[in-house]
């Protein structure tokens, strides 16, 4: 894990295999930033959806009993979105290097869709 101190806030940026293991020990929560289309085609299951165009960090959860990781396509979006947290004074914050690309190729679970009937279906 990469750590960054801007301002006195802490921004790190994780692997999927860091982000894979603290999400089976229910350590963090995931939220993609992707839009509700992309999100719906495919995620990491679990994952919460606040898509970036609707982001305000003033409605982020506390992160007393878990830290908050953000993940989109590539890690540009949740980046953007870690920083604007940052902005607004959220002293801990960190996402997903490479973003859902990344999770896909280390070959983690997620949740996509069957194209012959649009069902969602688990894809390991």
């Amino acid at each position: 894990m990469k750590t960054e101190t801007i301002d006195g806030a802490v921004f790190e940026t994780w692997t999927p295999a860091e982000l894979s293991a603290a999400f089976a020990r229910d350590e963090v929560v995931v939220i993609d930033v992707r839009t509700p289309q992309e999100y719906m085609f495919e995620h990491i299951e679990g994952a919460l959806l606040m898509p970036m165009a609707f982001f305000n960090a003033k409605k982020l959860p506390g992160q007393s009993d878990k830290k908050i990781v953000f993940h989109c396509g590539s890690g540009a979006r949740s980046e953007r979105v870690s920083r604007a947290a940052i902005a607004a004074g959220v002293t801990h914050i960190a996402h997903l290097e490479g973003g859902f690309a990344a999770w896909k190729a280390e070959k983690l679970p997620y949740i996509g869709t069957n194209m012959a009937t649009g069902a969602p279906q688990p894809v390991t």
